[in-house]
């Protein structure tokens, strides 16, 4: 029976490789190829027609016989699937549809490509399980599976392809143990599966097969445990090993230090311990290094900063102490520096950027002292520096604030001296600067006024002395103020104030019932102050600066000013029907006042019983006013403001409610901060963010099985930004991208840390960037919890 069904399992293969071995024309097979395209939005293969030789159309090459060798269709956003007629190319040996929108299954007939060298199928959608009969393209050296949905075990299958050099699996979603038999391969150089669902124990074969040939082994962020096994040290022509977003655990390997054509290691983002093994003085075609988020310690050795093809070093967020080797840097090298959030002492090296080459600084975090390098001040590569929250003294190098690609400076918590540095040069990128909390004295100059750039600037906790440089915040907007900008329906903070613009406020702006709060001063604005709709709310302090300005608080108007226009001026005596009008005009006001005092003076009275207080509410509310008025207690006071003092109140219901009362007022005063805007637009506007708190529990969703609350709350609070009342108190999309690309770290984690996102609901503060857990990305953007106060706009 077994032989019967041998028998004919050989006749079904035999009758497949017979029916794909029929003479089918070539360009009939290509234009099945087509047919299955379902969307070709750039027309590459417009012209693949039958009017034409098959052998010049587009992404087809061919031999001297006009045979298909090769088809090349990557990165042209082509839609549908991969017709099984590709197996009639009998003599193709490269197929690439790489960069598509491919899907479907991996046809398995093309497993009668014999001549198939290079597969690359990555960066589409393609889904199923690895069809185990492409295990017969005996050729194929290249396989790319890269970024797709394919599914089911890593597949063993491949282990049958002997002659592979290249193998990408990442990106997927196979699953299950890296197979032993993964370390068969003779010739293999680079081996990938990164990205996948996989779990256990990096094989002990891998290392000790016959992998000899291996370039490149790439196994991130794959849910791998345990510890590397010593024999990878077997592995001497790898260059690249990137082992990053695992649980790998245990010392850090010392065989790792004999595999001298290492040129990147990253093995970030693990749970490794000890201490770096002295055989990594060794690793001298090392050029980057990562071991950041582990829970490694003791000191960084001094070989560290003598390796000589060293550009980026990234060991933030673990246990190391002791100094920063003297000489990290002197190779001339340097790119990337990124030591913070540990406990390192001493001072820093003195040539970091020796060879211009230094770009990102980080080291903030830490308990290093000692001057700032004067060297720093001519590294001209650099972009970034951040070294906060340390214990630095001295000057700011001078020429520092003058580098031409500088784009953020913090140097906050520390104990720096000296006076604002003057440069001059302005580097146009420089966006970001934060001195909070040093020792600086003397004036700010004039020239920080150049810093076009800048977006935050935070000088508070210094020993600066005289006024603010009237050339901050100063822009060069000239012209008049357009109605159109009457169109802007849901704009509650408008400011234009320290610009150059002309001409009349335009009374249009008064009808916008959304606007809270504007300041149009320090310009030549000229004529009358609207005093209708919202401008009856706003603060004289926002018209300030303007001498052809007039209205309430700034002075009469000149003759014939009316909104900005002359009147001519009419003279000459009242004519006797006039004068009768003004006698009974007169006459209606003194009854009409006299009404209204006698009316104003019974509310006031009703007011006195009812202990003259009044409580406005935007939704139903489970207390009275009463409730409120016992919450005005000394002891209650959680912050003042100036628009009055906040108390902390407890309510029958348990809720706790935030009360804010207003100042003493003299009777008829109109100068209430802007709080009676507020109050009267949040009457009128109904609003889907203006709703009830929720600090998160209650809004998370019940089906999350378990989702970190730190986690939860970060995300949460960036929510909270984006619905700020005031557009600069939002952040911008790149700055919430950079906040959502790192996680934060728990709550119990050591203050300063690098990592760690931290919002404050009294602050709403978060400084950005920091360096994202992907090497292979480069990018470094990290968040790190600020100790002083918010990134307004200006803050000192």
């Amino acid at each position: 029976m077994r032989l019967l069904l041998l028998l004919l399992l050989f006749l079904l293969l035999l009758l497949f490789h017979i029916s794909y071995s029929r003479t089918v024309p070539e360009y009939k097979a290509l234009l099945s190829v087509k047919s299955a395209i379902t969307d070709d939005p750039q027309s590459p293969l417009s012209s693949w027609n039958e009017t034409t030789n098959h052998c010049t159309w587009s992404g087809i090459t061919c031999d001297a016989r006009r045979h298909v060798t090769s088809i090349d269709l990557s990165g042209l956003n082509l839609s549908g699937t991969l017709s099984p007629d590709l197996a009639h190319l009998r003599f193709l040996q490269n197929l690439s549809v790489a960069i598509n929108q491919f899907s479907g299954p991996i046809p398995r007939e093309i497993s009668a490509l014999s001549s198939l060298r290079t597969l690359n199928l990555s960066n589409n959608v393609f889904n199923g399980s690895f069809p185990n009969e492409l295990s017969q393209l005996v050729s194929l050296q290249v396989l790319d599976l890269y970024n797709n949905n394919m599914t089911g075990d890593l597949p063993l299958a491949v282990t049958q392809l002997r002659n592979l050099r290249h193998l990408h699996l990442g990106g997927n979603y196979f699953g299950g143990q890296i197979p032993a038999a993964y370390g068969s391969w003779e010739f293999l150089e680079y081996l990938a599966v990164s990205g996948n669902e996989l779990v256990g124990k990096i094989p002990g074969e891998i290392e000790i097969g016959n992998l000899s040939s291996l370039v490149r082994f790439d196994a991130a962020n794959c849910g791998l445990s345990g510890e590397i096994p010593a024999d990878i040290g077997r592995l001497q022509n790898l260059d690249t090993l990137f082992l990053q977003v695992n649980s790998l655990s245990g010392p850090l390997t010392r065989e790792l230090g004999t595999l001298k054509s290492l040129k990147s290691m990253d093995l970030s983002n693990n749970m490794f311990t000890g201490e770096i093994p002295d055989s990594f003085a060794e690793l001298n075609n090392l050029t980057l290094l990562n071991l950041f988020r582990n829970k490694l310690h003791g000191a960084i050795p001094e070989f560290i900063g003598e390796l000589p093809q060293l550009e980026v070093l990234q060991l933030w967020e673990n246990n190391f102490t002791g100094s920063i080797p003297q000489r990290l840097g002197s190779n001339g090298k340097l790119r990337n520096l990124d030591l913070s959030s540990n406990k390192l002492t001493g001072t820093l090296p003195p040539d970091m950027c020796s060879g211009n080459s230094l770009q990102t600084l980080i080291t903030l975090g830490n308990f290093l002292f000692g001057p700032i390098p004067e060297s720093l001040g001519k590294c001209e590569s650099l972009s970034r520096i951040r070294m906060g929250e340390n214990f630095l003294n001295g000057s700011i190098p001078k020429g520092l604030f003058g580098l031409p690609n500088l784009s953020q400076v913090e140097l906050q918590d520390n104990y720096l001296t000296g006076e604002f540095p003057e440069s001059d040069s302005i580097p146009t990128n420089l966006g970001q600067i934060s001195l909070s909390n040093n020792q600086l004295s003397g004036s700010l100059p004039a020239t920080i006024g150049n810093f076009t750039g800048v977006q935050k600037l935070l000088l508070d906790g210094n020993k600066f002395s005289g006024q603010i440089p009237s050339e901050i915040g100063r822009n060069e907007l000239s012209g008049e103020i357009p109605n159109e900008i009457t169109g802007m329906r849901i704009l509650n903070y408008l400011n234009l104030s320290r610009n150059h613009l002309l001409g009349n406020i335009p009374a249009s702006i008064a009808t916008m019932q959304s606007l809270t709060s504007v300041d149009f001063s320090y310009n030549n604005l000229s004529g009358l102050v609207p005093g209708t709709g919202q401008f009856s709310y706003f603060n004289y302090t926002s018209f300030l600066g303007n001498p052809g300005l007039c209205g309430p608080y700034l002075g009469h108007c000149k003759d014939g000013v009316a909104n900005g226009t002359h009147q001519p001026h009419v003279k000459g005596p009242l004519s006797a029907s006039v004068k009768l009008l003004l006698v009974v005009g007169l006459l209606v006001c003194s009854i009409a006042f006299a009404v209204a005092a006698i009316i104003k003076a019974r509310s006031l009275k009703k007011a006195s019983d009812s202990r003259a207080w009044k409580l406005t509410a935007f939704q139903r509310l489970d207390f009275t006013c009463d409730d409120v008025l016992d919450s005005l207690k000394e002891d209650n006071i959680i912050g003042k403001g100036g628009a009055g003092i906040v108390y902390k109140g407890i309510m029958p219901s348990g809720d706790q409610v935030a009360v804010k009362r207003l100042p003493a007022m003299s009777r008829g005063s109109s100068h209430d901060h802007g709080f009676n805007a507020e109050i009267q637009t949040l009457g009128r506007i109904r609003h889907r963010h203006i709703v009830r708190l929720e600090g998160v529990l209650k809004i998370l969703d019940p089906r999350l099985p378990s989702v970190p609350l730190h986690e939860v709350m970060h995300v949460f609070y960036v929510a909270m930004l984006c619905v700020e009342e005031q557009a600069v108190e939002r952040p911008t999309m790149r700055e919430v991208v950079q906040i959502l690309t790192e996680l934060p770290k728990p709550p119990s984690s050591k203050q300063g840390e690098s990592t760690v996102t931290e919002f404050s609901p009294q602050s709403g503060t978060a400084n950005l960037e920091s360096p994202n857990a992907s090497v292979k990305d480069s990018k470094d953007q990290r968040l790190a919890p600020p100790q002083s106060p918010p990134p307004d706009l200006l803050s000192i």
